[in-house]
């Protein structure tokens, strides 16, 4: 018994080891930083039709970036997931049209202003709405965490609206195209993009903008001073040569193919697979590797809460169940959000994205699958351990030798259930930034606004994955049980 439990956390350990040591700083010649950004927010934070991070803040950050001399990596997430990363310094910096209030001064270090927006609202094109006095008794779709979302909030009791939340612009526009809510409240410059690249809304005060305010580039409050300054000099260096105002027009001005590609290539489902081949290549690894790696450890992690959880000793089964009951009973995207955002403060590191998401599957995960392997041991019939222990063995060697091997021919139909459960769970892994299959699908609709042909896509490459997943485990059954 001791044999395996030390084979069991060393192999969990050796994982640990490897995340912390991926924490360590390179050294470089060049300052490096961890850039977080809302990639679902054009005109100014996108990916474009070759699978390149763009847009106005992009070009100014990567215009800066060059001219100052530091490098960066930029870390895409939702945008009240890259405010949080700066705030838990797991990120440097974050650029994703923030704008500057005073609440937020409270939290961050802004640079100079680079950009001058203000809040409009949108419905459907049909829409018998036409002022903020109609949406009374009515519901508005908000994107979390915005300014165009603290305006629609501070006005609320005003008109009598109702208010529901999405973590990105193109879900919440989506929300009102289908009749779902009536209107939706943004920055005007990201609404008329929208409304320029094909989604259909209406913006109802195209010239008359409520609570204009400026966005800008923040630091976590007394950090990074460095590269505030650095984007400061450099912001000034740009404005001043006209190399600013050549980056705005350049996305204000484009056409809507441009970026987001031909109709051809958005208009069906195969144009969509052509010209996004390698977006959906590159989604589905990063879920193939996330799934391998999380299935492996979590299967160990679970093995070892396992037999803990027929021990001898009744602090082992004491602790197999309580760690089974917290990780259990934790949501997995709040569990993701404790450990790549909370933890860092409190251990003074930062964890990786996806060595936060890897560990997030093993606890969650593993405290399912510990919980299945404890009652796979506890199925077997009890007469075999006293068979085993009357022909003399030890109650380890019992275990290793009779009670293991015949629970864990019991369990694989529970083992393969879950190996599918984690590979569904890593789409909830895309809220900490991890750009697997299902944020791979979400980058692509806030580029083409084609959601119900690009989620289809996504939907059967999931399906087709599973399939072949359940089939490989089907036939591990049968040849472990012939």
């Amino acid at each position: 018994m001791k044999k395996v439990l030390m084979t069991l956390v060393t192999a969990v350990a050796a994982f640990l080891m490897v995340g912390v040591a991926a924490v360590k700083p390179a050294q470089a010649s060049k300052p490096h930083y961890i850039i977080a950004t809302d990639a679902t927010y054009a005109p100014f934070d996108f990916q474009d039709k070759n699978n390149q991070y763009v847009g106005i803040d992009q070009d100014i950050l990567a215009t800066i970036a060059k001219r100052e001399g530091f490098t960066y990596e930029l870390k895409p997430m939702s945008f009240n997931a890259a405010t949080q990363a700066v705030a838990s310094s797991q990120a440097d910096g974050v650029i994703a049209g923030m704008s500057i209030t005073d609440a937020r001064k409270q939290v961050f270090d802004f640079s100079t202003p680079y950009y001058r927006s203000g809040i409009g609202w949108a419905t459907a094109k049909n829409s018998k709405i036409k002022s903020l006095s109609d949406l009374k008794g009515k519901t508005v779709a908000l994107k979390t965490g915005t300014a165009g979302a603290q305006y629609a909030e501070s006005i609320q009791s005003k008109y009598g609206f109702k208010i529901t939340y999405f973590s990105d612009s193109d879900t919440s526009y989506r929300d009102v195209i289908n009749g779902n809510t009536v209107a939706t409240f943004g920055d005007l410059p990201v609404l008329q993009y929208a409304v320029k690249n094909g989604t259909e809304l209406k913006v109802q005060n195209p010239k008359d903008p409520f609570n204009a305010g400026d966005y800008g580039f923040a630091v976590k409050k007394g950090s990074n001073a460095a590269l505030l300054a650095a984007f400061d000099k450099g912001f000034a260096a740009i404005k001043k040569d006209g190399t600013y105002d050549k980056i705005v027009n350049k996305y204000l001005d484009a056409k809507a193919s441009t970026f987001t590609g031909s109709a051809a290539d958005n208009n069906s489902v195969t144009g969509i697979l052509r010209s996004n081949s390698s977006a959906f290549w590159h989604g589905l690894k990063e879920t193939l590797y996330l799934t391998i790696v999380g299935i492996i450890l979590a299967t160990l992690w679970g093995l070892l809460l396992g037999v803990m959880g027929v021990s001898k000793s009744k602090f082992l089964r004491g602790l197999s169940t309580t760690i089974i009951y917290i990780f259990r009973g934790m949501p997995m995207m709040v569990l993701a959000f404790f450990i790549y955002i909370g933890l860092p403060s409190v251990v003074g590191t930062k964890i990786p994205a996806f060595t936060a998401g890897v560990l997030t599957l093993i606890l969650n995960e593993g405290a399912y699958t510990g919980a299945f392997v404890r009652g796979g041991f506890n199925s077997v019939d009890n007469g075999q351990m006293e068979a085993a222990r009357s022909l003399g063995l030890s109650h380890g060697k019992a275990m290793r030798k009779v009670i293991i091997p015949q629970g864990l021919k019991l369990m694989i139909p529970s083992f393969i259930n879950q190996f599918i459960i984690t590979l569904k769970d890593t789409s909830i892994l895309s809220a900490i930034g991890i750009l697997e299959l299902t944020q791979t699908g979400t980058l692509i609709v806030t580029r083409n606004s084609q959601g119900f042909r690009v989620w289809a896509i996504i939907a059967m490459i999931y399906l087709i994955v599973i399939t072949l997943l359940t089939w490989l485990s089907n036939w591990v059954e049968k040849r472990t049980q012939a």
